[in-house]
C-alpha cells in the first residue's frame, strides 16, 4: 500500500533490508511486519526554525516611514497569499523577500535595484530563521536617503522585526506504514503512542487474511529508533524496508 508524502527526507533511493530472528518464535506461522517509509531530496527536510505568527515592526528614517511585517510561509504559494494580504497599495513602495529552504525570491519594488529586497534576504538569512517571509512597506516622507542609505534602511527594520518574533523549532515528519498482523496491533500502538506518532490511519484492505496496515508520521530523527523499538518488541519475524 503506498503512504502519502507530505514532507520528505533527502536521500539516494535504496532499500535496506534487515532481518532478525528471536528464538522464541512460538508459532509455526511467522507473520511479517514490514515498515516502509518514502523519502526524496527535497530542500526543506529535517528541523528549521521559523517564526510562530505574523509580527511588525515600525521606524521613521528621515521622515519616510518603514513598517517591516514577517510572517511564517510554507512554499511559493503561501508567500504570494502572505504579500497579498500585508501590502497596502497606497504605499510608495511594498519591497519584500522570503525563503523557504534553498528557495528564496526578492523584490525592490520600484527601488533601485538591489536596495530593497536583496537586503531584507539578507536579513532572513542572518536571523537563522526559514520558511518566512518579509515586506517591507515604505510611505515616502520626501527626503531621499540615497543607495546605501536604502539599504540600511530596509535590511535594519527587517532585522529589528525578525529578532522581537517568537520561534520555534519545526521537525519534519517522514510518513511510514506497518503491516502487522491483528495480534500484534496492540503492542504496536504502545510503541507509536510512545513515540508520539501523527496521523495514525489504518486499513484493513491489505489483500492478506489477518494482516492490517498501520500509517503515522514520525518525527525524522525518530525513524531509525521507532523502528528498532517496533523490531525488539514484536516476537515475530522483522523485514524492514525503506526505500
Amino acid at each position: 500500500m503506498p503512504v502519502a508524502n507530505a514532507i520528505s527526507i533527502p536521500g539516494d533511493r535504496y532499500c535496506h533490508k534487515l532481518n532478525h530472528r528471536l528464538s522464541a518464535l512460538s508459532s509455526a506461522r511467522k507473520p511479517m511486519v514490514t515498515t516502509a517509509s518514502s523519502s526524496s531530496a527535497t530542500s526543506n527536510a529535517g528541523a528549521f526554525t521559523t517564526i510562530k505568527e505574523t509580527v511588525t515592526f515600525e521606524k521613521e528614517i528621515k521622515k519616510s516611514k518603514f513598517i517591516a511585517i514577517a510572517g511564517p510561509i510554507s512554499n511559493e504559494q503561501s508567500a504570494h497569499s502572505f504579500l497579498n494580504q500585508v501590502k497596502d497599495p497606497r504605499a510608495t513602495h511594498n519591497c519584500w523577500a522570503y525563503k523557504v529552504g534553498d528557495q528564496y525570491r526578492s523584490n525592490d519594488d520600484g527601488e533601485p535595484s538591489g536596495t530593497a529586497g536583496k537586503p531584507i534576504h539578507s536579513a532572513i538569512v542572518s536571523s537563522g530563521l526559514d520558511r518566512i517571509m518579509v515586506v517591507v512597506i515604505r510611505y515616502f516622507g520626501g527626503i531621499k536617503l540615497g543607495t546605501g542609505g536604502l539599504v540600511r534602511a530596509y535590511g535594519g527594520v527587517a532585522l529589528e522585526c525578525l529578532r522581537n518574533a517568537p520561534t520555534c523549532l519545526v521537525k519534519s515528519k517522514v510518513p511510514m506504514g506497518v503491516e502487522v498482523p491483528f495480534d500484534l496491533l496492540g503492542v504496536l500502538y504502545h510503541q507509536l503512542q510512545s513515540f508520539e506518532v501523527e496521523d495514525i490511519k489504518q486499513d484493513y484492505d491489505t489483500g492478506k487474511d489477518g494482516i492490517t496496515m498501520v500509517s503515522f508520521k514520525v518525527d525524522f530523527d525518530r525513524v531509525e529508533k521507532l523502528e528498532e523499538a517496533i523490531k525488539a518488541n514484536c516476537s515475530r519475524e522483522l523485514v524492514f524496508y525503506k526505500h
